[in-house]
């Protein structure tokens, strides 16, 4: 898709404002009426009223010289991978997940395999155009409205929602070679991960955890031919292949798809990973899409039951690594482990509400399960977030959260935010960002 498709996304635009107008005319708070979620702390039903931005799922035009998508805001990944491989180029951070929206993974935090060459998601956006409490529209871009860009990633919808924005794009070749190297020591194993990150070999680099003493690098290269494809679409699951095979071969559109199938090794959860369940699914089933759904479902039928859940992405300093994963190994326990590095793509920039220290390489810890508990809840979560604290780190805030206001705001720069809140949302038409994510009104 090449041709522009603005004028039926300012219709869309109108439409909503007028929606927004009566949503606030009938007074209480606003909130996203939308199809999908990859948020995992459950809200508190409270009287928010909602406006439906379903139909901003669109990609209003690719340019392949300048290599820059234009998008509406609820478009998904995969709608927009779709359209940039015909075109054999792939947005340059694709967030694990199918289901995961180009402005929610600005809004919240996203982040992928290439990351360490192109920062978080947010670093790959020039321009966004977002609907403000008020009805107003505002565009913004590092030289324009520069304090609303740089500080809307992290604000989850509190200062306003993406409509529309542009987004950076990378060449893309037919396949990517990967390779699975080893580790039994965990000071060695993020020792290579740290130079794996200053090689320009690399396309993508990513890594598991399966204990302490079996560890792996993935890496990943884009090439033109491949003496082999494997697929992990149905029968076969890739977090497995990763302990079966050294050197492996993947389409891009399979491998930047590589962990939807089995939502990592979540799938488990759903009884799908034996080959007969496996079977009766078919493959249309065995996604992100379809678990969320039975996730959300069970939540809302199911009673309390004597485990935490601890779904987690937390951020670390490569220096404080082997400690933290000491410690997830030592207390938490849950395993597999995603291993992700990034960095900041440039460090002359700061995003005021998840600021990061520039210098530094930072490594991804993605860990989701549930653990046995008979503790009070929340107990190892806030045992997690003491932990990330004490390391200088910081955890995505799509999940529980159970920090204190204090804390919290020393965590994620409430003078920042206030100023922010006070000029682009006086009215207080959003919920802060400590109720949303922590209250999770």
């Amino acid at each position: 898709m090449t041709s522009s498709d603005l004028p039926a996304y300012s219709k869309r635009r109108e439409r909503l404002v007028g929606e927004l107008a009566g949503a606030r005319a009938s007074g209480g708070n606003i909130g996203l009426a939308k199809s999908t979620s990859n948020l995992f702390r459950h809200r508190v039903q409270t009287g928010t009223k909602r406006i439906d931005v379903r139909p901003f799922h669109h990609v209003l035009c690719i340019d392949p010289s300048s290599r820059v998508a234009e998008v509406e805001g609820m478009t998904s990944y995969e709608e927009l991978a779709d359209e940039t491989l015909k075109l054999s180029l792939l947005p340059t951070v694709v967030p694990q997940l199918k289901t995961i929206t180009i402005g929610g993974a600005i809004s919240g935090i996203g982040i992928e395999s290439s990351s360490f060459k192109y920062g978080l998601v947010h670093e790959t956006v020039e321009e966004m155009e977002i609907l403000l409490g008020d009805g107003s529209t505002m565009v913004c871009s590092p030289t324009q409205k520069s304090d609303l860009f740089f500080g809307f990633p992290n604000s989850y919808g509190t200062l306003g929602y993406v409509l529309r924005l542009k987004v950076k794009l990378i060449p893309a070749k037919k396949y990517v070679k990967l390779t699975h190297t080893k580790f039994t020591e965990t000071t060695k194993f993020f020792a290579q991960i740290e130079a794996s990150c200053a090689s320009a070999r690399f396309d993508y680099i990513d890594g598991v955890v399966f204990s302490g003493r079996e560890m792996y690098i993935i890496t990943g290269e884009f090439t033109d031919d491949a003496p082999f494809v494997s697929n992990y679409t149905y029968m076969k699951m890739f977090y497995q292949s990763i302990r079966q095979r050294q050197v492996d071969y993947l389409t891009a559109k399979d491998y930047i798809w590589r962990w939807d199938t089995d939502w990592f090794w979540c799938s488990k959860h759903f009884y799908v990973q034996h080959a007969p369940v496996r079977l009766l699914a078919t493959k249309w089933l065995l996604n992100s899409k379809t678990y969320q759904r039975i996730m959300r479902l069970s939540h809302k039928i199911m009673p309390d039951s004597n485990t935490e859940s601890v779904i987690q992405d937390v951020d670390i300093p490569i220096e404080h690594t082997v400690e933290f994963l000491d410690f997830l190994l030592r207390e938490i326990g849950v395993l597999p482990i995603w291993i992700c590095p990034f960095r900041s793509y440039d460090p002359s920039v700061t995003y005021d509400l998840y600021a990061l220290d520039p210098k530094k390489l930072y490594i991804n810890f993605g860990f989701w399960d549930t653990v046995p508990s008979t503790q009070p809840e929340g107990h190892f979560n806030k045992k997690i977030e003491a932990k990330a604290l004490a390391l200088h780190g910081k955890k995505g805030l799509y999940s529980t959260a159970y920090f204190d206001e204090q804390t919290f705001w020393q965590i994620y720069n409430r003078p920042a935010y206030e100023v922010l809140k006070n000029k682009y949302d006086p009215s207080r038409c959003f919920k802060d960002l400590y109720e949303k994510t922590v209250k999770r009104l």
